[in-house]
Parts: structure tokens; sequence; C-alpha cells
């Protein structure tokens, strides 16, 4: 592809500088350190319906490829007949039966590079849909890893949940004893009874949410039962380092981008073909055969014929100029696709370096907050208990804390998926094979 149809990138992502860390491979999603997400991901790849459907389509384009690359050469024909004739009058005279066979070939000469054009352009759709299914693969791949992330940070922050009710269940009974013995108020154990139906319903909401997220992970992975979860916590992770390399190698380890390529190409291949349908077209036709009224006679005195016709469009309404507009238009298109396919491309991985750059920075605070949260809850109690703090304060301790709590794991769920958004807006470790792509080794002849 021309340098000239391609947008200028910068030397180096404006986030941040190139970060050390291990360069992309295919098998990205181990470097989590987690064997369950690594079978999930497996299964995806064996039994995803959306990839079997790519795969599918791959094979359409190459028999597509197959048929136009035939049309280069000539077609042969087999020939045989058998006929009775009789008068209905009953004269013997011209009764009789006869058989007859022969062989034909035609072929189209490709004057200005039509059929080649065709051919070129079936090749190059070929190629567009291996990294089609490339792309899909990939997008399936990171969309398993991304939904398992929240699966398992869902069911943590259950845990939390229930942690929390506990205690805020454990509170109640304090307030409710000192409010038998006088020493709160009937106003104090309605607001904790109120904050417990509060954390009631936040836990019934993430439990949906749970089972909403483990229900996605089944469509992605094509299958109607899940295995039993061997992952407990997100701290149980390992949060890769990712090396995002020079803006410049996204054109080949981006498969999106190698497809809306070869998609451009298709386009230039078809304006060609359209281009060359308006000139004339040169056919050569040859037959030889035999026929008599015996079979094994037949080739005794075969009969050939040589013909060669030149047929040019003189009047058809505009429409085969319609159609070299139409695949010029197309072109156009699909070299607006091609540009757009690589801003976008830069613009995924600016986000995601600095996403991961921006998270850990509020993950480090976070984890402080959290510190000085739990500490402000067990010192608002043991105040309570001694009655020299008000409810107010217990009560938003309590508040805190839980949120906090769920906030923290809810930035871990995030840092990890920014990971896995890293891994996949740098195409998780394809390359464009370029000469060793299924497409370009399958062997062709050429007349």
């Amino acid at each position: 592809m021309p340098d000239a149809v391609q947008p200028e990138l910068p030397t180096q992502w404006h986030a941040t500088p190139t970060p050390a860390g291990a360069t992309v491979d295919r098998d990205w999603w181990r470097n989590f350190g987690s064997d369950e997400l690594a079978d999930l991901v497996q299964s995806a790849e064996q039994q995803s319906l959306d990839l079997a459907a790519a795969e599918a389509r791959v094979r359409q384009a190459a028999a597509t490829e197959r048929m136009a690359s035939a049309a280069l050469w000539p077609s042969l024909t087999g020939e045989g007949e058998a006929a009775r004739s009789g008068r209905l009058g009953g004269s013997a005279e011209v009764s009789g039966s006869s058989v007859g066979a022969g062989l034909a070939a035609s072929y189209e000469v490709d004057l200005w590079g039509r059929l080649r054009a065709n051919r070129a352009g079936a090749l190059a759709s070929l190629q567009a849909s291996t990294f089609d299914r490339d792309a899909l693969r990939l997008s399936v791949t990171a969309a398993v890893a991304s939904t398992w992330l929240q699966m398992v940070a869902l069911r943590e922050r259950i845990t939390i949940g229930e942690s929390h009710l506990a205690t805020a269940e454990r509170l109640l009974a304090l307030i409710e004893a000192r409010a038998r013995a006088g020493a709160a108020t009937s106003l104090e154990v309605v607001r904790q009874r109120g904050l417990l139906a509060s954390q009631r319903r936040a836990l019934a909401s993430v439990r949906q949410q749970a089972e909403d997220v483990r229900t996605a992970l089944l469509v992605l992975l094509g299958q109607t039962q899940l295995p039993a979860s061997r992952s407990k916590r997100l701290a149980d992770l390992s949060l890769p380092l990712i090396n995002a390399g020079l803006p410049a190698e996204l054109l080949s380890r981006r498969p999106d981008i190698a497809r809306a390529e070869a998609r451009l190409a298709a386009a230039n291949a078809d304006v060609l073909a359209a281009r060359a349908a308006l000139l004339p077209s040169l056919n050569l036709d040859a037959r030889v055969g035999g026929s008599d009224s015996s079979l094994h006679r037949v080739f005794e005195n075969p009969i050939y014929s040589l013909a060669a016709a030149l047929s040019a469009p003189i009047f058809n309404a505009g429409r085969l100029a319609a159609g070299r507009d139409l695949a010029e238009a197309r072109r156009e298109e699909l070299l607006a696709s091609y540009r757009q396919s690589i801003v976008t491309a830069f613009g995924e991985v600016e986000t995601a370096v600095n996403a991961t750059r921006r998270l850990d920075e509020q993950v480090a605070a976070q984890a402080e907050e959290l510190a000085h949260a739990e500490r402000a809850l067990v010192l608002a109690e043991s105040r309570y208990r001694a009655g020299a703090e008000t409810p107010i304060v217990l009560l938003d301790s309590q508040r805190s804390l839980y949120a906090t709590q769920d906030a923290a794991t809810q930035l871990k769920l995030a840092r990890l998926q920014a990971a896995v958004a890293l891994y996949r807006a740098l195409g998780g470790g394809w390359s464009h094979a370029g000469k060793n792509s299924p497409a370009a080794a399958r062997p062709r002849t050429t007349p």
C-alpha cells in the first residue's frame, strides 16, 4: 500500500514514553497468571460460534477466488447426443437413429486485464476475510478476558457486601442493646436498620450483575454451562507490564488494519475490472465431433470448427459506466476507512496507555483512602461503645468503608481491564504474515 494513503503517525506515544516491559505475544492472556482464564480463552477459540462463522466466510472467499482464477483458463465441454427420427406416415426413407459426440472449447482472451483484475480482487478479498477472522479472534479473546475479570470482581464485591452486611447486623444488635438499656434512641435504631436495608439492596444489585456477566461469558464461549470458578480475588492475579512499542509498528500488528488494506486492494482491482469491461472482448471457440447411425463410426469422419468473436459494448444505457463509477466511489470509501482504521488504532493505544498510567495513580491513592476508612470505622465503633461518639459518625464510617472497599475492587478491575485493552489495541501478538498468509501460501498456477 503506498505510504501516501497512510496518515502520518508520531514517533512516540503522546500519553507516555514507551514503557518498559514484555512485548505482546500470541498467548498474552497467560501473563495474568490464571489457568482458569487460559482455559476459558482456549475454549472460546475452539467453540465460539462467531469464530466458526468467520471460518466459514474464509472458505467462501477461498472458493470465490478459485472461481475467479478458473476464468483465466479455457473451458472444455464434452458433448453427446442420440436421436431417432421418422415420418408419421411410416415412410422408412426418413426413419433411423443417430448418435453424436464431440468436444467444445472456449477461451476469453484477457486483452485488457479484466479477468486478471477479477482474480486479484478475489485474492485480496480472501486475504481480507482471513484478517477479519483474525481480528474477530482477537476481539473474542479480549472480550472473554475482560468479562471474566469482571465476573471475578463482582464475586469479590459480593464477598465485601456480605461482610459489611454482617458488620451492619452486628452494629444493629449493639445499638438495639443500648436502646433497651436507655443509652440509645429509637432514631439511632431506625437509621441503622435503614443502612442495613440499603446494604441488602446494594448486595442484591451486585448479585444480579454477577449473574448477567456470567451469562455474557457463556454467550462468548458458545456454551450453556460454565465450569466452577477457581479464582476468588483480583489480588491473586498478576498485573503484566506491557511494552507498547512504536506507533508505526501498529501497521503490521493490527489485523483490522490489514483487513482494511486488503479491502482497499480488492476495490482497486474492481476499478480496473470495471474499466476493462468498457472495452472490446475477444472470445475463441473450437469444436470437434462427429455423428453416425452407429456408435463405433461416430469419429470416422470428424468435423471441426474454429471461431473468433470480437464484441464491444455500443449501447447499454450507461450501465457499464455506472459500474465503473460505482467501483471508483467504493474505492474512495474504503480508502477513507483504511485511513480511519489507522487513526482509530492509534487512538485506542493512546487511550489504553493513558488508562494504565492514570489508574496506577488512582489505585495508589485508593489504597491510602481504604486504610484511613478502615481505621475510621474501628475508632468510631470504639468511641460509640464508650458513649463518646454520635451515631451519625458511626453510620458515616460504615458507609464510607463499604464504598471505599467497593471502589477499590472496581479500580483493580479497571486496571486489569486496561491491560486487556492495551493488549487488544496492540494487536494481541498478531503480525502481518505477508507471504506466509494462508491466501499467499496456497499454491496457484497461472496461465
